[in-house]
């Protein structure tokens, strides 16, 4: 065998650089909570651990998909992701901001749709000029979406309504939710088949992490973002108060944003490298398993640990904002192109919708 063969995979700088903050971070912000410092600096700090710990499960999901192949990288990363949000999720409905946490989550769809997408199209179209977005898979994703969100939606519209199910709300929400997961379990074969329908775009790198090495560090990071989450929520009220920010705007904008870091980063970079049908649907698959993963995950983890009981009814203003935000989602994909003024006219939006939440 040639030395090259048999060498030991290695970390190379950047992932040092990406280790050294996540432990540092995440040192300062355990400091933060302990010695009871400046609220809005140890929120400030806490939402830093919880981005550069969820770059770092992305990171080490990465070197695991390297081995187990494109599908199975993309649910890994989309599921894996979420993980430092479900924890911050947990950690709020826990201290009872329940508002904080229905923000949250349709916050970090918002964001996925039309920040991060709209950054994405941004920075690829000034690059590379009109981008592709031909990818059957993608628009499969936005019609589930469409379709798993519409299900989301139905008990605010029995709520506003006031049907016979509106005296049933838990229970109702409950029997959505379990249907939902069942619904994401049934698209697991085809997310897996055919995960790689845009990979003849992608070029991939030979992995350097062993698997042990990849896994320990992966494993590492959940515990680290279980404790910072909880930090997190400790400074974010304190922080809340203030700033004098509500929780409708917390959650919807600085958790969505905190919570979805990968997507940021991932979709962005993959779109400056001219991989626009690719970035679109990692930017895609956070948000479909946000609809059928996150929130029934939390419904039903709120009325089983006896934590501020969630529901799925929104208010009719962050149902509106998100069926506007999937229908862009949907024109853009069936489209099949996007230009840089696409992406302007979609952080413009999300700029708009979070500006009209300012106040409450």
């Amino acid at each position: 065998m040639t030395a090259a063969t048999t060498a030991t995979p290695t970390l190379v700088t950047s992932d040092k650089v990406l280790l050294g903050g996540a432990g540092l971070l995440t040192v300062l912000a355990g400091v933060a909570d302990y010695g009871h410092w400046n609220a809005v600096v140890a929120f400030v700090v806490s939402a830093a651990a919880v981005c550069i710990l969820a770059a770092l499960v992305g990171r080490s999901v990465e070197q695991l998909g390297d081995r187990f192949g494109a599908g199975a990288t993309g649910v890994l990363q989309s599921a894996l992701g979420n993980l430092p949000e479900l924890f911050i999720c947990i950690f709020s409905l826990k201290a009872g901001l329940v508002d904080v946490v229905r923000a949250a989550l349709v916050g970090s769809i918002l964001a996925n749709l039309l920040l991060v997408l709209g950054l994405a199209f941004i920075v690829g179209g000034l690059r590379h000029g009109p981008q592709q977005l031909g990818s059957a898979r993608a628009r499969t994703i936005v019609v589930l979406m469409l379709l798993s969100v519409s299900a989301w939606a139905i008990p605010s519209f029995t709520h506003w309504l006031h049907t016979p199910a509106d005296a049933h709300e838990v229970t109702f929400s409950l029997i959505v939710s379990v249907l939902l997961l069942l619904l994401f379990a049934a698209s697991l074969p085809f997310s897996l088949s055919r995960g790689s329908g845009d990979v003849g775009e992608v070029t991939h790198e030979e992995p350097r992490w062993p698997i042990g090495l990849a896994v320990g560090l992966l494993a590492a990071a959940g515990v680290a973002a279980a404790f910072v989450s909880d930090w997190f929520v400790n400074a974010l009220q304190p922080a809340m108060d203030s700033l004098s920010i509500n929780q409708t705007f917390a959650g919807l904008v600085v958790v969505a944003i905190a919570g979805n870091a990968i997507e940021n980063v991932v979709g962005v970079q993959l779109a400056a490298k001219n991989q626009s049908a690719y970035a679109f649907s990692v930017i895609l698959n956070s948000p479909i398993q946000i609809a059928l993963v996150l929130a029934p995950a939390l419904v039903l983890i709120s009325q089983i640990f006896g934590l501020a009981s969630l529901t799925l009814v929104l208010s009719p203003m962050l149902v509106v904002v998100l069926m506007l935000a999937i229908v862009l989602a949907a024109f853009i994909a069936f489209d099949g192109e996007s230009t840089w003024l696409e992406g302007a006219s979609l952080v413009v939006l999300y700029v708009i919708i979070a500006t009209s939440f300012w106040w409450g």
